[in-house]
């Protein structure tokens, strides 16, 4: 199992949960109601899962081409970026990542009952 830590870009709540390898983050993330977005449902169609790998990237898959694709529709894309999709743990270990701005702005679009919880508006 791996412990994961999530914390979220201008926000000071962390969620932290274990995951067996072979999970991926965006799975991890919706198992413990951590606002990481998803638009296309988690199929590396969009860049909603967007993360930024604090540590632990080493316990993750391989980043493929199809990922930095699509990597590359998304906003503020740092050298620890990944899609939460795509990032499939295959180590035990700690892995901490910071979820983006751009993703909380998904998921309060997708999830409207939670608007203005984790973005500030005006």
């Amino acid at each position: 199992m791996a412990k994961l830590i999530f914390r979220a870009t201008g926000l000071d709540t962390v969620w932290e949960t274990e995951a067996a390898v072979g999970t991926n983050l965006l799975k991890a993330a919706q198992a413990i109601d951590a606002p990481e977005g998803y638009a296309c449902g988690g199929v590396c169609a969009c860049s909603t899962c967007h993360l930024y790998v604090l540590r632990g990237g080493h316990l993750l898959s391989e980043i493929e081409d199809e990922e930095n694709d699509i990597l590359d529709k998304a906003f503020d894309v740092r050298a620890t970026s990944r899609l939460g999709c795509q990032s499939i743990i295959t180590k035990d270990g700690e892995i901490e990542v910071m979820i983006t701005r751009e993703s909380l702005q998904a998921f309060e679009n997708e999830h409207p009952e939670h608007r203005g919880e984790f973005i500030k508006r005006g």
